[in-house]
């Protein structure tokens, strides 16, 4: 009898040391803390999932926090292992299980999926969400345009956008949008006649700019588009006509100038030919009196004829100086 009683205390006491060792090595392995809130809180995560997450050195009691908060919401299709592979991915999972429970609310069509890629992706999904909710209106720098009659119009817009969810990844940003729009205001006031019509009407340019589809291939719809502010600046087209007939000006003292050193060219030319002439003429001249003595030896010549070329050449130097006196005489008088 002893020795019954023995053998059933020894076994009682091993079954107390073995449980007594798996509850140790369950509380060691488990976080109990965070599985007993995740029973409470209706959203069941097996042990052995919470042991594999702590292995992988995974935060627990983030995962397991955002998990509660997502059941709670009423997201649907939302797994644990979602929200660890996206952790592991290097995703912020606070932000897309929020970002999740927004749209949830507002019945905004986001899937887990999405929401995961574009957080991987750098865009800010739950600003995204948020922009869906309500519309973020921004503001474009002052876009300087030409109306036909060169008056300078200084207009400022402002967008009001959604963000198109299924577009964010690979979509271009608000800075593109910017950009259409301030080509779309130049294109719009360049084409009106006058500055006045712009100024009369300036929901013209919203149509104009509205009906190009400028939020084509962005993560952003436009709303709508309004003019928030229109100034006259300068006058360019008058300051271009006063700048082109500066530079007629200088054309034609270019132009004139250009003539004058021809003219100065033309002149030295004509007197360097003068002076060539000049020199041909005493050397012919310098020749005559060899000529009149070769002329004397060959017999060709008399004293006569030389007399009387000598009296034809004196009569000539006679005539000329009648001739220069009576001009002068008459440019004097």
């Amino acid at each position: 009898m002893n020795q019954i009683l023995g053998v059933g205390l020894w076994i009682g006491v091993s079954i107390l040391v073995i449980l007594i060792v798996g509850i140790g090595v369950f509380c060691g392995m488990v976080p109990v803390k965070v599985w007993v809130k995740a029973m409470v809180s209706h959203a069941y995560i097996p042990s052995f999932k919470l042991v594999g997450m702590k292995l992988r050195n995974v935060d627990v009691a983030l995962i397991v926090g955002a998990y509660i908060n997502a059941k709670k919401a009423g997201v649907k299709n939302l797994s644990i292992v979602d929200l660890e592979t996206h952790y592991m991915a290097g995703g912020n999972v606070e932000r897309v299980v929020e970002a999740l429970i927004i749209a949830q609310g507002a019945k905004i069509n986001l899937s887990v999926a999405n929401a995961k890629a574009i957080d991987l992706a750098n865009r800010d999904i739950l600003q995204a969400v948020q922009n869906c909710v309500t519309p973020v209106v921004v503001t474009s720098p002052a876009i300087s345009a030409v109306a036909c009659d060169g008056i300078e119009l200084i207009v400022k817009v402002r967008i009001t956008l959604h963000s198109n969810i299924e577009k964010l990844i690979g979509g271009a940003g608000v800075d593109t949008i910017l950009a259409r729009v301030g080509e779309g205001v130049v294109t719009a006031v360049g084409s009106a006649k006058n500055h006045q019509l712009v100024l009369e009407n300036p929901d013209s340019i919203s149509k104009s700019v509205l009906e190009k589809g400028l939020d084509q291939g962005t993560a952003f719809e436009i709303l709508s588009l309004d003019i928030a502010d229109i100034d006259i600046g300068r006058n360019i087209g008058a300051k271009l006509q006063a700048e082109r007939a500066e530079a007629d000006v200088q054309i034609a003292h270019a132009k004139a100038e250009e003539r004058r050193a021809l003219a100065v060219a033309a002149e030295q030319e004509m007197k360097a030919k003068t002076q060539e002439m000049k020199a041909k003429l005493v050397s012919a001249q310098s020749e005559v009196p060899r000529a009149i003595g070769m002329a004397f030896k060959s017999g060709n010549i008399g004293v006569m004829d030389y007399y009387r070329m000598q009296n034809i050449q004196a009569d000539s130097y006679m005539r000329n100086a009648i001739g220069d006196s009576k001009g002068g005489t008459d440019n004097n008088f």
